[in-house]
């Protein structure tokens, strides 16, 4: 039976990686996460009895006790998932992003690095150590391009900047102790379990509520959209092909504008559940200051991933937005419980700036 250490596997994609990972026998999880507001043991309620899943928590940066789990369980693989992700909380609070995704991934790996170094042979060959990244880390693009493995970093935001130091970090980690690292960098995901902070979580429970939607500026920035499970199965492709020291992006040739986004939620509750007053729910969108340093269009050329490991996208944006209204609109126990009053559903990321030109948009 193959192990795996999950670290951030009570999140969004930690979450549905764990899921799709126990539907084999063959797999066993240890699945650590420190349980802050986006971790949710109701995201795992289909595992809770499987003896193949074993919750640990507790949080990265306690090397200690990473290092009693990789003595215990003698992983193959540890895939690291546990971030702070949400770029308007690290406008507001940056240290904490420095802290658990800089300062956190360096704990792991210098764990993971002491406990490697003594495998026998073949077990050191086979490790595989999977962090998990975003495009964010490239910065914006223009109109035309794709971001590719060899595209320099620009991070434009705090959350960014501390995923692309902690890229490094892995990065790092293999060209100097040789630590069999793979790297991944995805698009935007959507789908089932994610925190209501994020976009399509938010407009699906707002319009539900007949709350405002509210749209950063002129609604035009463009993200290429992925759909968790076909994310899941990526790394399951980079985890068994990918080659050390290499970086694969992740995207799912699906680029679209965030009011496109919006427009088409509400024209899928309008399908599944229409208002009692019979509005159309895009009557709710509100255009609000735009997010401070907000970039304007990522898209990401998947093709190394595709040509050399042989994974594609097999989710269309049409179908993955329809199943995610239909989970979200299913699952009502699940978005209750998940607030429970850390986060009402307020716009984040209204930082101050001295720039007087961004001020004035605020």
């Amino acid at each position: 039976m193959k192990t795996l250490l999950v670290t951030g596997g009570a999140g969004f994609i930690g979450g549905n990686f764990v899921l799709r990972q126990l539907q084999s026998e063959s797999v066993r999880i240890i699945n650590l996460d420190a349980l802050t507001y986006a971790g949710n043991m109701d995201t795992l309620a289909a595992v809770s009895a499987n003896p193949a899943h074993i919750f640990v928590h507790a949080d990265i940066r306690d090397q200690a006790l990473v290092s009693r789990l990789l003595d215990k369980y003698q992983p193959d693989a540890l895939i690291n998932f546990a971030a702070e992700s949400h770029v308007d909380r690290s406008i507001d609070g940056p240290a904490e992003f420095i802290d658990s995704n800089v300062l956190g991934t360096l704990s792991l790996l210098e764990a993971t690095k002491a406990w490697w170094h003594d495998l026998a042979a073949q077990k050191r060959e086979n490790f595989r150590f999977l962090h998990i990244s975003t495009d964010e880390v490239y910065g914006s693009l223009g109109p035309e391009g794709a971001f590719s493995e060899t595209t320099p970093y620009a991070p434009n935001s705090p959350y960014a900047a501390s995923k692309a130091a902690s890229d490094h970090l892995v990065r790092a980690f293999h060209h100097t102790y040789g630590l069999p690292t793979l790297t991944s960098n995805c698009s935007n995901n959507y789908g089932p379990f994610q925190f209501p902070e994020k976009l399509v979580p938010l407009m699906i429970l707002n319009a539900q509520a007949g709350k405002d939607l509210p749209v950063y500026g002129d609604g035009l920035q463009v993200r290429d959209w992925l759909y968790v499970d076909d994310h899941c199965g990526a790394l399951e492709t980079i985890l068994e092909s990918g080659i050390p020291g290499e970086t694969y992006n992740v995207g799912g040739n699906a680029e679209r504008t965030n009011l496109v986004i919006v427009n088409t939620l509400c024209e899928l509750l309008n399908e599944f559940s229409p208002q009692a007053n019979g509005e159309a729910y895009n009557k709710q969108i509100r255009f609000v200051a735009d997010r401070p340093g907000h970039d304007r269009r990522y898209a990401v050329d998947a093709s190394k991933l595709e040509n050399e490991l042989g994974w594609s996208a097999q989710t269309s944006f049409e179908t993955g937005m329809r199943k995610t209204v239909q989970w979200y609109l299913a699952n009502q126990q699940w978005i209750s419980r998940v607030q429970d009053g850390s986060y009402r559903g307020e716009r984040l990321g209204l930082a101050t700036t001295d720039n007087p030109a961004e001020a004035a948009k605020l």
